[in-house]
């Protein structure tokens, strides 16, 4: 069993690891980024206000969510077709966003169960995923963050590798160890914190409540009312 599976055993029993943590766990919040604005100009173009604006709070939320020397799971799911082989033993999301190279050679890859068991054809497909443990300040965070952000933009980078074998793009996973919590970027409309305790959470809830819309905020203010 590997120490990711021991952590989340410990921590978060019976979470699987995807989408929609916070419907999952009790203690979390759900941040929608760049609210009340959108990806497109009216003349079609991409609106690059609102993803500089995307940019800035899913960093801003890493950042206080995580110092450099808070020890982390950095995970990747990657989705794919059960009879197409991943074409390398590695996806370019570690390749050049990790600052220490020498931890590379301590990433772990496997397969684990597709969680979207609610599709139709969830049978054909398999998760990839793909571990490393390392400390915060071992990441080129920034760009890591926006290559989450950009998920549906094929024409912005950075981007994560994507093959044709792929069901989805990958879906990236910061889980801080240290303070017991886990940070997921969906797509550029926002993210989830999940968190053993509400003390860990507090300080940004009430730093960052006034980017909540109104149903999450009335969420959050229900979790820290006491």
């Amino acid at each position: 069993m590997h120490e990711l599976d021991l952590f989340l055993q410990m921590h978060f029993p019976k979470l699987v690891l995807g989408p929609s943590l916070t419907d999952q766990w009790e203690i979390g919040i759900h941040f929608p980024f760049a609210k009340d604005m959108y990806p497109f100009n009216k003349d079609g173009s991409l609106n690059k206000q609102m993803f500089e604006r995307v940019y800035e709070q899913a960093s801003a939320l890493f950042n206080a969510l995580f110092s450099k020397q808070d020890e982390l799971f950095l995970v990747t799911s990657v989705y794919q077709n059960k009879h197409m082989k991943l074409a390398s033993g590695r996806i370019k999301t570690y390749d050049r966003r990790v600052k220490n190279k020498s931890l590379l050679s301590k990433l772990v890859q496997r397969n684990i169960p597709y969680p979207f068991i609610d599709e139709g054809n969830a049978d054909q497909f398999v998760t990839s995923q793909f571990i490393l443990k390392c400390k915060a300040r071992d990441l080129r965070a920034p760009l890591l963050i926006q290559a989450a952000c950009n998920e549906d933009f094929p024409l912005l980078k950075p981007r994560f590798g994507t093959s044709r074998c792929f069901a989805a793009y990958p879906d990236l996973f910061f889980i801080n160890r240290t303070e017991q919590l886990i940070y997921f970027i969906y797509d550029d409309r926002g993210c989830e914190i999940i968190a053993t305790d509400k003390a860990i959470l507090r300080p940004i809830y009430e730093k960052y409540s006034l980017w909540l819309d109104d149903f999450d905020r009335k969420h959050a203010d229900s979790l820290f009312a006491n």
